[in-house]
This record gives structure tokens, C-alpha cells and sequence, in this order.
């Protein structure tokens, strides 16, 4: 085991938070720490560093429960807003997915689709306090007799709204470009012929799970900001991977782990769940997530100073290689390139643009502190880790 010259506990640090002694620093703010001070001090001085993200992502929804009716209905079918929902759960309850596209959509049938609502859009009108169409449909059973069911609803009518996210915050992400001759319209938004121009996602050193690249203090039950309100890590998200190429600096060079998130949709704000209309693609939802790392040691502490050029990309064509399931990398890029606005490639420079938002995330890292600071949001220890794989160096 090894010997730390700093050894917190979570209890001590969530002793100093509620006598409001605990000292906070954002992810951007760290970085300067270490730097002036090294990472024993910077262990020894700063207590919590606060991480944020703010961006699409896909794999979101929400559980509802909207109450017996009268009479009553075994709800097969759902719709919000014509957004369906999945109605297979129980009687009353359904799952309403960001990517649920509105009924009656044209999609993609004239290319490129707008998709200007679906569930995304339904979970910002809730959150905003808007009203919205619910829509039942049954078979009719002998205690469940109602066949059809419409009522205008807001969320506050509901029994119960709980945001439970499959796949959020990914631990570092590819940069698409397209070498296509054709413009190309995807989740990482429109791409140009012939790489005139690149978008990239997570935002890079203020990213949660980069700043703790294998799990020491992110885990199972670790308490977040969710949407603008306390949540929580519910399990490790699909699509989750941590055995994955990575730099000397521990940090993955490639898309790797991923969260499962949960919340009281009741106490968020539209402010950070926000509906997503990506053209030629679909719906989704932009989702602001915020991670304290409490930094127990100087290991974690050098690990939350990552810097945005110590951060490595990869990049795929998603004109042929992506779409057809073969995708090699054609080059690599850190995240200090990225955010300039340019990045070189093949003898080619090449224009970039973010699918997520540094100045939200950023906002995200601040309010965070500030709940800490206030004594209003206590750190939890994970109960379970989140790292699989075969390399991780001992966290004493």
C-alpha cells in the first residue's frame, strides 16, 4: 500500500464543510494551485475540487408515474406532448427517452430532418413547469377497465418524476471530421466535405471523469449535481469501459468510462436540462452534470490539475469509416488544440466547434463550490468502484 504524504478521510472534510472551514476549488482553478504550490500542498490546502459538463447526451429519460385515474387504466400505451413513452412497466408508470422522437415526425424522409420536438423537449417543458397532454391508451382488463385516458398535466401533478440517465458524462470522446465529397449531418452535428471542419464533446479539464481518470473517489452512490439539483451515481453507465488506451498521466486517449445517473426530477431546473434538435439526426437532451472530487491525497490532487493539452483525442472520419462499423483513427489531438479554434491534420487545418459548453460547465463548477461552501452539499463515499480494468496504480 502506498504512503501518502496527505491521508484525508471523507468524514474529515465533510466535518469542515459543515463548520464551513472547507476549502473549495474549482477544476480551472486547481490547475493553478498545483502549479504554484505542488501537489502535496495543494492536497494539504484545498479540500474539494468541483467539476462540471454541460452537453448532449443521448442516453437520457425519465421515469413518471402519473397516478391511477379514475376509472382506472392499465396504461400499454403513452404519449406526452405525441412524444410516445414506454408504457411496458406497469400500470401507471412509463419511461419517456430523450431521443423519443414526436409522432407524425416526417424525420429524415426530407433529408436533413429538423426533429423539432421530442422527449428532450417534453423533460425541459416539465422541468419549466409547462403543461403538457398526456395521452393513455389500455386493453382493458377487469380491475384496469378505461381503454383511453387525456388529461393536461404538469410536473408538480405527478406522483412521481424520477430522472434516471443510462449513459452520461463519457470519460473523453472522439473528434468527428468527415472525408466524405458530401455533407454529412450526425450527433456530433453537420460535418462538412473533405474535413473542412471538426466538433468534439466533454470539456475537457473541467470533465468529471477526467479529472479522476480511474475512479478513486467517483463511484456508486457518489453524490452529484444533476440538472440543478443533488442526484446521484446510480451505477456505471453502458457503453462503460476502463481497461482502454491511456496517456502517462493515467488519463484515457479514447472513449472509456461512462455514469448512470439518478434524480428528483421535481427539483430541477430547465436551466440545465435543456431539449436538443440535432438536424438529419434526432432529439435529445443537454444534461449539466457536476462532480465534487474530494482530494484525499496528492495523487488525486495532480490528477484533478489535468490540463486541457494533456487531454488526447482521437479522430474518425465519419463520412465512410464511422458509419460502416470499421472506424480506424486517423490522427490525435489534445484538447488545448481543440478549443483554439483550429487543429492541423494531414497537412490540412482544420476549423473546430464544441457539442458542449465550456462556459456552462464552467458555471456548473462554480455552483457546485458554492453549495459547498454554504455547507449545503455533503460529499458521499462510493460504495461500489467504477474501474475494471487491469492497470489502475494503488490508491492507498
Amino acid at each position: 500500500m502506498k504512503r501518502y504524504k496527505v491521508s484525508k478521510t471523507y468524514q474529515e472534510i465533510n466535518r469542515k464543510i459543515k463548520e464551513g472551514t472547507a476549502v473549495v476549488a474549482t477544476a480551472e482553478e486547481i490547475i493553478d494551485i498545483v502549479e504554484r504550490k505542488g501537489d502535496v500542498e495543494a492536497a494539504r490546502t484545498v479540500d474539494v475540487v468541483t467539476t462540471g459538463t454541460f452537453g448532449i447526451m443521448c442516453s437520457s429519460g425519465v421515469f413518471l408515474n402519473f397516478g391511477h385515474t379514475a376509472p382506472k387504466i392499465k396504461a400499454s400505451r403513452v404519449w406526452l406532448n405525441d412524444v410516445p413513452a414506454y408504457g411496458g412497466i406497469a400500470a401507471v408508470d412509463c419511461y419517456l427517452g430523450a431521443a423519443s422522437v414526436v409522432e407524425d415526425d416526417p424525420l429524415n424522409s426530407i433529408h436533413p430532418g429538423e426533429f423539432n420536438y421530442g422527449g428532450g423537449h417534453v423533460i425541459q417543458d416539465l422541468v419549466a413547469g409547462n403543461m403538457v397532454k398526456l395521452h393513455l391508451e389500455g386493453y382493458g382488463t377487469d380491475c384496469y377497465p378505461a381503454r383511453k385516458f387525456d388529461k393536461s398535466i404538469t410536473l408538480q401533478d405527478l406522483r412521481n418524476a424520477t430522472l434516471f440517465n443510462p449513459r452520461n458524462a463519457y470519460q473523453n470522446y472522439n473528434c468527428a471530421v468527415n472525408m466524405s465529397d458530401r455533407t454529412i449531418y450526425t450527433y456530433m452535428g453537420v460535418l462538412r466535405p473533405l474535413m473542412a471542419n471538426a466538433t468534439y464533446s466533454t470539456s475537457g479539464q473541467l470533465s468529471p471523469l477526467l479529472n479522476d481518470p480511474y475512479f478513486r473517489t467517483i463511484g456508486v452512490g457518489t453524490s452529484i449535481f444533476l440538472g440543478g439539483a443533488r442526484g446521484c451515481v446510480a451505477w456505471n453507465g453502458t457503453q462503460h469501459e476502463t481497461d482502454v488506451l491511456r496517456g502517462e498521466n493515467g488519463v484515457p486517449r479514447e472513449g472509456a468510462g461512462t455514469l448512470a445517473v439518478i434524480g428528483n426530477l421535481k427539483e430541477m431546473s430547465p436551466q440545465w436540462l435543456v431539449g436538443a434538435s440535432v438536424l438529419g439526426y434526432g432529439t435529445s437532451l443537454f444534461v449539466g452534470i457536476g462532480i465534487p472530487i474530494p482530494l484525499l491525497n496528492e495523487d488525486i490532487a495532480r490528477a484533478a490539475a489535468v490540463r486541457d493539452e494533456d487531454i488526447y483525442a482521437q479522430v474518425y472520419d465519419y463520412g465512410v469509416d464511422y458509419p460502416s462499423g470499421a472506424a480506424p483513427s486517423i490522427g490525435e489531438v489534445n484538447y488545448k488544440q481543440l478549443r483554439s479554434g483550429t487543429i492541423e491534420l494531414n497537412g490540412k487545418t482544420i476549423d473546430t466547434a464544441p457539442m458542449s459548453s465550456y462556459y456552462k460547465a464552467l458555471e456548473i463548477c462554480h455552483v457546485l463550490k458554492e453549495w459547498i461552501e454554504k455547507g449545503e452539499f455533503l460529499l458521499s463515499e462510493p460504495q461500489r468502484s467504477l474501474y475494471t480494468g487491469q492497470s489502475r496504480p494503488t490508491s492507498g
